[in-house]
């Protein structure tokens, strides 16, 4: 790709309004959600692409896009689009990092929200599979119980997923992921 793509900033999300562009990127890895079309079955598609700030930040980093803002189209930065997404996240940079590193490893991450936890990861992308990986992303310093890991586990079990937990030493700038594996005694 020779040029960086054009993304406007609105509210909490970014909008790619170019559907060739926003098409490309959906190809790219699965980026965005196309708007008014919750699974697409054909990666081209005629309708502006919704990006989240975690994905933003992320394609920001890689230079694959530029981010303005306003009719003037000012340019937003990285600096800002990080606060943004600090303020929308909590513990943003601790997720960021486990996703910037699954990205990075040619996963395909997705928000795990309708799954209780931080993202869904595939292996090939939405609509090509099932993803086979629920992740929790959770500080080195955090407890959880052993009901919580349960709880986790069979919901897991239950939409057929594995479930990983990923601690993120930020100051290493390395991620431990624990992966549960459940079985019939």
């Amino acid at each position: 790709m020779s040029r960086r793509m054009q993304v406007e900033f609105i509210e909490n999300f970014l909008v790619v309004w170019n559907p060739e562009e926003g098409s490309e990127l959906y190809k790219m890895g699965f980026y965005g959600k196309p708007l008014g079309i919750p699974k697409p079955k054909i990666p081209e598609f005629n309708v502006p692409l919704i990006l989240d700030l975690m994905e933003g930040v992320y394609l920001a980093e890689k230079g694959i896009i530029t981010v303005y803002e306003g009719t003037e189209k000012r340019k937003v930065n990285l600096k800002k689009l990080r606060q943004k997404a600090r303020t929308l996240y909590e513990e943003f940079d601790e997720k960021y990092a486990v996703y910037r590193d699954l990205r990075d490893s040619g996963l395909v991450v997705t928000p795990g929200i309708k799954f209780g936890c931080d993202f869904a990861v595939y292996k090939y992308g939405p609509g090509l599979e099932h993803a086979p990986y629920m992740v929790s992303v959770k500080k080195a310093a955090a407890e959880m119980t052993a009901t919580e890991i349960v709880k986790a586990g069979r919901l897991a079990t239950t939409v057929r997923k594995r479930f990983i937990i990923a601690v993120p030493d930020m100051e290493k700038e390395k991620i431990t992921y624990l992966i549960f594996k459940w079985f019939k005694a």
